[in-house]
Protein backbone atom coordinates (compact mmCIF):
# COMPACT_ATOMS: atom_id res chain seq x y z
CA UNK A 1 0.00 0.00 0.00
CA UNK A 2 2.82 2.50 0.98
CA UNK A 3 4.09 1.19 -2.78
CA UNK A 4 0.96 2.94 -4.20
CA UNK A 5 0.79 6.33 -2.23
CA UNK A 6 4.34 7.05 -3.25
CA UNK A 7 3.95 6.51 -6.86
CA UNK A 8 0.51 7.82 -7.13
CA UNK A 9 0.48 10.07 -3.65
CA UNK A 10 -3.04 11.24 -2.62
CA UNK A 11 -4.37 14.31 -2.82
CA UNK A 12 -4.00 17.77 -4.33
CA UNK A 13 -0.40 17.76 -3.07
CA UNK A 14 1.70 15.71 -5.59
CA UNK A 15 5.11 15.56 -7.19
CA UNK A 16 5.56 16.11 -10.56
CA UNK A 17 6.24 12.09 -10.44
CA UNK A 18 3.23 11.57 -8.55
CA UNK A 19 1.54 13.18 -11.30
CA UNK A 20 3.37 11.29 -14.31
CA UNK A 21 2.41 8.14 -12.86
CA UNK A 22 -1.05 9.17 -12.67
CA UNK A 23 -1.42 10.55 -16.35
CA UNK A 24 0.03 7.16 -17.39
CA UNK A 25 -2.52 5.29 -15.48
CA UNK A 26 -5.45 7.76 -16.55
CA UNK A 27 -4.18 7.43 -19.87
CA UNK A 28 -4.07 3.55 -20.01
CA UNK A 29 -7.69 3.21 -17.98
CA UNK A 30 -9.59 6.07 -20.60
CA UNK A 31 -7.98 3.76 -23.48
CA UNK A 32 -9.56 0.94 -22.13
CA UNK A 33 -12.62 2.82 -21.39
CA UNK A 34 -13.02 4.32 -25.39
CA UNK A 35 -12.46 0.45 -26.17
CA UNK A 36 -15.52 0.00 -24.63
CA UNK A 37 -17.06 2.45 -26.04
CA UNK A 38 -16.37 1.21 -29.42
CA UNK A 39 -14.48 2.42 -32.14
CA UNK A 40 -17.43 4.65 -33.42
CA UNK A 41 -17.16 6.75 -31.07
CA UNK A 42 -14.23 8.81 -32.72
CA UNK A 43 -15.32 7.28 -36.50
CA UNK A 44 -18.67 9.50 -36.77
CA UNK A 45 -17.39 12.53 -34.80
CA UNK A 46 -21.23 13.06 -34.14
CA UNK A 47 -22.38 15.17 -31.20
CA UNK A 48 -23.24 12.08 -29.14
CA UNK A 49 -20.00 10.71 -29.67
CA UNK A 50 -18.10 14.16 -28.88
CA UNK A 51 -19.70 13.94 -25.52
CA UNK A 52 -18.25 10.95 -24.34
CA UNK A 53 -14.55 12.76 -25.72
CA UNK A 54 -15.05 15.67 -24.01
CA UNK A 55 -17.13 14.15 -20.53
CA UNK A 56 -14.14 11.25 -20.21
CA UNK A 57 -10.67 14.18 -20.57
CA UNK A 58 -12.58 16.63 -18.51
CA UNK A 59 -13.40 13.99 -15.33
CA UNK A 60 -9.70 12.08 -15.90
CA UNK A 61 -7.66 15.53 -15.80
CA UNK A 62 -8.78 15.90 -11.97
CA UNK A 63 -7.20 12.61 -11.33
CA UNK A 64 -4.45 13.87 -12.71
CA UNK A 65 -3.71 16.62 -10.79
CA UNK A 66 -5.29 15.53 -7.70
CA UNK A 67 -8.57 16.97 -7.64
CA UNK A 68 -10.94 14.33 -7.09
CA UNK A 69 -10.13 10.70 -5.63
CA UNK A 70 -9.22 7.64 -8.19
CA UNK A 71 -11.09 5.25 -7.89
CA UNK A 72 -14.53 7.19 -7.85
CA UNK A 73 -14.07 9.38 -10.31
CA UNK A 74 -12.18 6.26 -12.23
CA UNK A 75 -16.17 4.69 -11.57
CA UNK A 76 -17.34 7.80 -12.69
CA UNK A 77 -15.75 7.87 -16.43
CA UNK A 78 -17.00 3.79 -16.58
CA UNK A 79 -20.44 5.39 -15.86
CA UNK A 80 -20.62 7.46 -18.84
CA UNK A 81 -18.84 4.90 -20.81
CA UNK A 82 -21.62 2.66 -20.69
CA UNK A 83 -24.39 4.92 -20.78
CA UNK A 84 -22.84 6.29 -24.27
CA UNK A 85 -22.53 2.73 -25.10
CA UNK A 86 -25.67 1.59 -24.11
CA UNK A 87 -27.72 4.46 -25.77
CA UNK A 88 -25.58 3.94 -28.77
CA UNK A 89 -26.91 -0.28 -28.97
CA UNK A 90 -30.44 0.89 -28.11
CA UNK A 91 -30.29 3.64 -31.14
CA UNK A 92 -28.88 0.97 -33.42
CA UNK A 93 -31.95 -0.82 -32.82
CA UNK A 94 -34.90 1.85 -32.23
CA UNK A 95 -35.49 4.78 -34.80
CA UNK A 96 -36.59 6.76 -32.09
CA UNK A 97 -33.87 6.74 -29.56
CA UNK A 98 -31.60 7.03 -32.79
CA UNK A 99 -33.07 10.03 -33.42
CA UNK A 100 -33.26 11.63 -29.91
CA UNK A 101 -29.35 11.03 -29.44
CA UNK A 102 -28.20 11.47 -32.76
CA UNK A 103 -30.86 13.50 -34.30
CA UNK A 104 -32.05 13.38 -37.97
CA UNK A 105 -30.49 14.37 -41.66
CA UNK A 106 -32.22 17.77 -43.27
CA UNK A 107 -32.95 18.44 -46.78
CA UNK A 108 -31.35 21.87 -47.40
CA UNK A 109 -31.63 21.87 -51.06
CA UNK A 110 -33.89 19.92 -53.11
CA UNK A 111 -36.14 20.33 -56.52
CA UNK A 112 -33.79 23.19 -58.07
CA UNK A 113 -34.21 25.63 -55.01
CA UNK A 114 -32.32 25.37 -51.41
CA UNK A 115 -34.92 24.80 -48.41
CA UNK A 116 -34.69 28.50 -46.62
CA UNK A 117 -36.62 27.46 -43.15
CA UNK A 118 -34.04 24.18 -43.18
CA UNK A 119 -30.94 26.39 -43.68
CA UNK A 120 -31.73 29.11 -41.10
CA UNK A 121 -32.42 25.44 -38.38
CA UNK A 122 -29.00 24.16 -39.27
CA UNK A 123 -27.45 27.47 -39.98
CA UNK A 124 -26.01 26.99 -43.16
CA UNK A 125 -25.85 29.54 -45.81
CA UNK A 126 -25.98 29.47 -49.56
CA UNK A 127 -22.56 30.17 -49.41
CA UNK A 128 -22.00 27.02 -47.22
CA UNK A 129 -24.14 25.18 -50.03
CA UNK A 130 -21.87 26.20 -53.08
CA UNK A 131 -18.90 25.18 -50.98
CA UNK A 132 -20.15 21.87 -50.67
CA UNK A 133 -20.88 21.48 -54.16
CA UNK A 134 -17.65 22.95 -55.26
CA UNK A 135 -16.36 20.54 -52.41
CA UNK A 136 -17.75 17.46 -53.63
CA UNK A 137 -18.38 17.64 -57.78
CA UNK A 138 -15.82 20.34 -58.30
CA UNK A 139 -18.03 22.42 -59.51
CA UNK A 140 -20.30 25.17 -58.65
CA UNK A 141 -23.31 24.55 -61.29
CA UNK A 142 -26.42 23.76 -58.69
CA UNK A 143 -28.38 22.43 -61.54
CA UNK A 144 -26.02 19.34 -61.50
CA UNK A 145 -27.48 18.97 -57.36
CA UNK A 146 -30.66 16.50 -57.27
CA UNK A 147 -30.37 17.18 -53.10
CA UNK A 148 -28.03 18.84 -50.47
CA UNK A 149 -28.37 17.01 -47.38
CA UNK A 150 -26.79 17.93 -43.88
CA UNK A 151 -26.34 14.34 -41.81
CA UNK A 152 -27.18 13.62 -38.15
CA UNK A 153 -23.42 14.20 -37.96
CA UNK A 154 -23.19 17.66 -39.24
CA UNK A 155 -21.58 16.71 -42.50
CA UNK A 156 -22.73 18.15 -45.71
CA UNK A 157 -24.16 15.44 -48.63
CA UNK A 158 -24.60 16.56 -52.20
CA UNK A 159 -25.82 13.90 -54.75
CA UNK A 160 -25.70 14.79 -58.14
CA UNK A 161 -28.68 14.33 -60.51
Amino acid sequence: MELIYNLFGSGKDLTSPQMICRAVLAFLITLALIRIAGIRTFGKRSAFDNVIVIMLGSIFSRVVVGASPFVPTTLACLAFVLVHWLLGYVSVRSDLVGRLVKGEKVTLYADGKPNEANMRKAMVSEKDLKESVRLRLNSDDLSQVERIVIERNGDISVIRK
